[in-house]
């Protein structure tokens, strides 16, 4: 009996350590707050909700987005790609197998 309620406790602890490992993590087609490419136009996410941009955004590390999906890091200037999505902190993401990836950029 004193196995079974230990192997009960065990996989409680299990089941609670998993699921709080995979909070943080993003769904499918979930955004926290940042700005994408969606369809050719930037959408910012704000809070849950989805809106087009309307005016150039600087995240925490400085880099800027224009309206038009412009990206500057410095020196650096790219485009943003439909599905890609930049979060507040600077980090871009991308879509690849159905998952949300960070994309490694040059920061030069």
């Amino acid at each position: 009996m004193k196995t079974l309620k230990q192997l009960v406790v065990m996989t409680v602890i299990a089941a609670f350590s998993a699921a709080s490992l995979f909070a943080g993590e993003m769904k499918d087609g979930e955004m926290k707050d940042g700005v994408m490419m969606k369809d050719g136009k930037m959408m910012m996410m704000k809070d849950g909700k989805k809106m087009e941009m309307d005016k150039t955004m600087t995240m925490s590390d400085g880099t800027k987005v224009m309206k038009d999906g412009t990206v500057m890091m410095g020196e650096k200037k790219m485009m943003m790609k439909d599905g890609e999505m930049m979060m507040m902190d600077g980090t871009m993401m991308m879509m690849k197998d159905g998952k949300m990836v960070k994309k490694e950029m040059d920061k030069k």
